[in-house]
C-alpha cells in the first residue's frame, strides 16, 4: 500500500468509490426525511440539533474514506474488503437514524460509526507497513482514530440533555483534530483533481436528494389537493433552484482550493456546511409541499424559511472555499449578496420564487464572468 503520485494524470473516481458511495446515499436520504418530519412538525430546534449531529458522522466517515483513498487506495481484494466492511457500518448508522432523532437512542449509529471507523484504522495501521517517510503519519492517524471511538463509545452512557450536547461538541473536536496531529509534521499526497471531482460527485448525490424528495412529495400529494398549480409551481421552482446551485458549485476551479494543508482543511470541514444545507434544502422542500397540501400547520414563513436559510448556507460556503479566490469583484459581490436576498423569499405568497429569480441572476452573472485565471486573482 505505497503513497499514491499526486500528479498522476487522468485520475479519476474508482469504480469501488462510486459504489462506496451509494450507501451515503442511503444515510442521507433517511436523515433528510427525519428533519423533514421535525421541521414540518414545528420541532425546529430537536429537528435541526439532531440533523446537524447525525449528519456529522455520515459527512466526516465518507471524508475520511475519500482523503484515505487518495493517497494510497490500492483497490487489491484486501483493500475491497475492508471498503466493504465500511459500508456496512454505514447501513447500521442509517438504520440507527429514526431512533436517534425519535427516541434520542444513539446505540445503532454510534455502533454503525465505529465500525467505519474502526475499519479506517486497520487501513491507515496497513498503509503505515510501507509508508516510509509517512509512518509516523500514518501511525498517528490509526492512534488518534481509535482513541476518538473510545469517546464515541462513552457518549453512549451519557444521558440525553444539554451535557450529551456538550459531549458531542467536545467529541467532534476531537475528530476533527486527529488529521491536523497525524499531518502537522508531513503531509499525506493528495490528488486535487480526484479529491475535487470525489466531492462533487457527492454534492450531486444530495443534490439529487433534493430533486427525488420533491418528486415523490408532489406524487404523494396529487390527490390532496383541489389545484394542481401550486404543486406544479414548486416544482418547476425546485427544479431551477436545484440546476442553479449545481451551477454555481461547478463554476469554480476546485482544485486550486486545496493547494496547501491548511486550504485543504478549510475546503474539506466547510463542506460539511455545503452537504448538510443542499440536503437540508430538499427537506425544505417537502415541509413547503406539506404546508400546501394541509399536513402541517406550518406558517407560510417559517416552511419558507426551511428552504431559504439552507440555500443561503449553502451559497456563503461555495463562495468562500472555491468561488471567492477565483472571481472578480462582481461575482464576490453578487454572490454573498444573493446569498442574503434569498432570505427576503418568505415575504412572498409563492414558495420558493425569489429564491429562484435570485439564483438564476446569479448563473448570468457566472455565465457572462468566468472565473478569474490563477495569476490575476490578486488584480482583480
Amino acid at each position: 500500500m505505497l503513497p499514491r503520485d499526486p500528479s498522476q494524470p487522468h485520475r479519476t473516481a474508482s469504480p469501488l468509490e462510486l459504489f462506496f458511495d451509494l450507501v451515503f446515499v442511503v444515510a442521507v436520504s433517511i436523515a433528510s426525511a427525519q428533519l423533514h418530519h421535525a421541521l414540518s412538525e414545528g420541532h425546529f430546534l430537536h429537528g435541526i440539533t439532531s440533523y446537524a449531529m447525525l449528519f456529522f458522522a455520515i459527512w466526516w466517515a465518507w471524508m475520511n474514506f475519500t482523503w484515505f483513498a487518495t493517497s494510497f487506495d490500492t483497490d487489491d481484494w484486501l483493500y475491497r474488503v475492508t471498503t466493504f466492511v465500511q459500508m456496512g457500518g454505514v447501513l447500521v448508522l442509517a438504520a440507527g437514524i429514526p431512533r436517534a432523532f425519535n427516541e434520542g437512542d444513539f446505540t445503532l449509529t454510534v455502533l454503525g460509526y465505529v465500525v467505519m471507523r474502526v475499519a479506517m484504522v486497520t487501513q491507515w495501521l496497513r498503509a503505515s507497513r510501507s509508508a516510509g517517510p509517512l509512518r509516523p503519519a500514518t501511525r498517528r492517524y490509526a492512534l488518534g482514530i481509535a482513541a476518538v471511538q473510545v469517546l464515541w463509545i462513552l457518549f453512549l452512557l451519557i444521558p440525553a440533555g444539554p451535557l450529551q450536547i456538550v459531549a458531542f461538541v467536545l467529541f467532534v473536536l476531537a475528530e476533527i483534530s486527529v488529521p491536523v496531529f497525524a499531518e502537522y509534521r508531513r503531509q499525506t499526497p493528495w490528488h486535487p483533481h480526484h479529491i475535487t471531482e470525489r466531492y462533487g460527485l457527492f454534492t450531486l448525490i444530495v443534490l439529487g436528494e433534493s430533486l427525488l424528495a420533491s418528486a415523490n412529495a408532489i406524487i404523494e400529494a396529487l390527490d390532496k389537493v383541489e389545484s394542481l398549480g401550486p404543486l406544479i409551481a414548486i416544482s418547476v421552482l425546485t427544479l431551477v433552484v436545484t440546476a442553479s446551485l449545481w451551477w454555481i458549485y461547478f463554476w469554480p476551479p476546485h482544485q486550486r482550493a486545496i493547494t496547501s494543508f491548511g486550504r485543504s482543511l478549510r475546503y474539506g470541514y466547510t463542506h460539511y456546511f455545503v452537504f448538510g444545507a443542499a440536503a437540508a434544502f430538499s427537506a425544505g422542500i417537502e415541509v413547503e409541499l406539506d404546508v400546501l397540501t394541509g399536513k402541517s400547520h406550518l406558517s407560510s414563513i417559517a416552511a419558507s424559511l426551511t428552504v431559504t436559510i439552507p440555500i443561503a448556507i449553502f451559497l456563503l460556503a461555495i463562495w468562500w472555499i472555491a468561488i471567492r479566490e477565483n472571481a472578480d469583484r462582481v461575482v464576490n459581490t453578487v454572490v454573498p449578496s444573493g446569498a442574503v436576498l434569498v432570505l427576503l423569499d418568505p415575504v412572498l405568497p409563492i414558495p420558493v420564487t425569489l429564491t429562484a429569480l435570485v439564483l438564476v441572476g446569479i448563473v448570468v452573472v457566472l455565465v457572462l464572468r468566468p472565473p478569474v485565471a490563477s495569476s490575476r486573482i490578486d488584480k482583480a
